[in-house]
């Protein structure tokens, strides 16, 4: 074999090793915009809007989203150790997790889709309906507040915790008479049976529970929230939040860090899109952007015949 026939022979290996190398990539990734199977790490204060969305997406395409509900910081945890690829989150990534990223050649893409808030909530036989901030913050500062016993938190690792903490500008974690537990359904059920505790919750697991959990949702009053900056007391309503109202309230971001053209940026593009906006709209949260109306124009109108 002379030396040409070598050189040759090494070329042809090393172009069908790159071939080989090319479509094996290619056949790793198990989706593309709107079709093949993808997992979703839902911040789990959040998941029900999510799962809706979730459930007319996959109608209207051939694709499967496995949802994984997290606490926040399980969920950034995990977009920072590349076990998750796409997030839901109530927040954008810091500067400092983007640069994390951007050290491992990783760029994420963020997209606001919606806003909700975080709701409080207490038990029907407690009959007041109102609460302000500040008697939240002198409760976790350890002094006596008559209308409230105990905060309770869906975990302490939750979104929920760091959007009351940030709004009120204190710790609440390792604070006297706060709990948590570990989802927002425990919190609502432990809330419907305890006089006098405040429940912190997303409040799409108000407006849309699980079937099995309506029975403690009617258990329960969403109380009406003070800010001394508001000058009122405001629920968490869909006007409320639209307007700037309500104290408690956050954005809704899918982070997508899948480096190609995926189911990410496929949901992503849906949650912005007239559809899942629709959704946002009749869930009771806002949407980013107000759905279109279309309005049909006639020139003449025509009587019913009896």
């Amino acid at each position: 074999m002379n030396k040409l026939t070598k050189t040759l022979i090494g070329f042809v290996l090393l172009t069908l090793l790159f071939v080989f190398s090319c479509q094996k990539k290619e056949n790793d990734k198990q989706d593309t915009i709107i079709e093949g199977k993808a997992t979703l790490y839902v911040d789990e204060s959040i998941l029900p809007i999510i799962e809706d969305e979730q459930a007319v997406f996959e109608t209207e395409y051939k694709a499967k989203l496995h949802l994984v509900p997290q606490s926040e910081n399980e969920i950034v945890n995990a977009l920072l150790n590349d076990t998750a690829k796409i997030a839901i989150l109530t927040r954008e990534l810091s500067k400092q997790e983007i640069n994390a990223f951007k050290a491992k050649k990783i760029f994420p893409k963020t997209t606001p889709f919606a806003s909700d808030a975080v709701a409080l909530i207490k038990s029907k036989t407690d009959k007041d309906t109102l609460v302000t901030l500040q008697d939240i913050s002198k409760f976790l500062k350890g002094e006596a507040v008559s209308n409230i016993k105990g905060l309770v938190f869906d975990n302490a690792n939750s979104s929920t915790v760091r959007c009351l903490s940030k709004v009120l500008g204190t710790s609440v974690i390792n604070q006297k008479n706060v709990f948590s537990l570990k989802t927002n359904e425990e919190v609502i059920k432990y809330v419907s049976k305890n006089d006098g505790m405040v429940g912190v919750i997303g409040m799409n697991w108000i407006f849309q529970p699980p079937l099995d959990l309506q029975e403690f949702v009617d258990k329960v009053n969403v109380l009406a929230v003070k800010d001394k900056d508001k000058g009122g007391y405001f629920f968490p309503t869909q006007d409320n939040l639209a307007m700037g109202k309500y104290s408690l309230a956050r954005h809704l971001y899918i982070v997508n860090c899948q480096g190609y053209s995926g189911l990410g940026m496929g949901f992503a593009s849906f949650l912005g899109g007239e559809r899942g906006q629709r959704i946002i709209l009749k869930s009771g949260l806002v949407p980013e952007r107000t759905p279109g109306r279309k309005i049909m124009i006639r020139n003449t109108i025509t009587k019913d015949k009896n």
